[in-house]
């Protein structure tokens, strides 16, 4: 029973002896851990990297709404700018296709301001983009507005008397025309909002490579 004992205090003893060196060397292998390599992506030393790409993915994504956009409001244009042909080059007669309104001349000029944004999207160039926001809302936007208002007694009369005095292609043309710019204020108000956003995410980025 002693020499149980006496081997059991030995054992212990063995025990005591060994779990120092034990706790030494988990120490040793946790700091060659912490010194060790470590996985890229956690220390938080990539922010910047991950900052660039998501400035950039924002940006390209910004420019494919706005090209889509564009392609739209180009076959809105072509719309108008074919009434304003056929009308004034007497191709058919008037009573298939009438006379246009007064806003659709200034509208006309709306394609320019696509055109300057086209031309800003390759070298995001923040001059052309200003000017093309400033010019959608000169020659989009203001013929938009003055046209609602100028087809307005026109609609008024049509809704409350169902009489109408344009037609294009057998359909009363102020309800074609109102259709159409309401699908045309849609586009602008996007195209605007989008390169508010795009110049925005320039901006910034232009600052950032200031301050480097």
């Amino acid at each position: 029973m002693l020499l149980h004992r006496r081997g059991f205090v030995f054992q212990h003893q063995h025990f005591l002896v060994f779990l120092p060196h034990f706790y030494n060397r988990q120490h040793e292998i946790a700091m060659a851990s912490r010194a060790g390599p470590r996985a890229a992506g956690t220390n938080g030393s990539d922010y910047k990297h991950r900052e660039k790409a998501s400035h950039y993915q924002m940006s390209a994504s910004l420019k494919s709404e706005i090209k889509k956009l564009t392609v739209i409001h180009v076959f809105v244009w072509l719309l108008v700018a074919a009434q304003v042909a056929v009308s004034h080059l007497n191709l058919v007669s008037h009573d298939l296709v009438a006379l246009p309104y007064q806003w659709e001349y200034p509208y006309l000029l709306s394609l320019l301001p696509s055109l300057i944004g086209a031309l800003a999207m390759p070298k995001n160039n923040i001059s052309y983009l200003v000017i093309s926001m400033i010019s959608a809302g000169l020659f989009s936007v203001a013929p938009l507005i003055f046209g609602a208002m100028e087809m307005f007694p026109l609609a008024q009369q049509l809704y409350r008397h169902g009489k109408a005095y344009r037609f294009i292609f057998g359909f009363s043309a102020v309800s074609v025309m109102y259709l159409l710019m309401v699908i045309a204020i849609q586009i602008h108000a996007w195209q605007i909002y989008y390169s508010k956003k795009l110049l925005d995410a320039w901006f910034n980025s232009t600052q950032e490579k200031k301050k480097k």
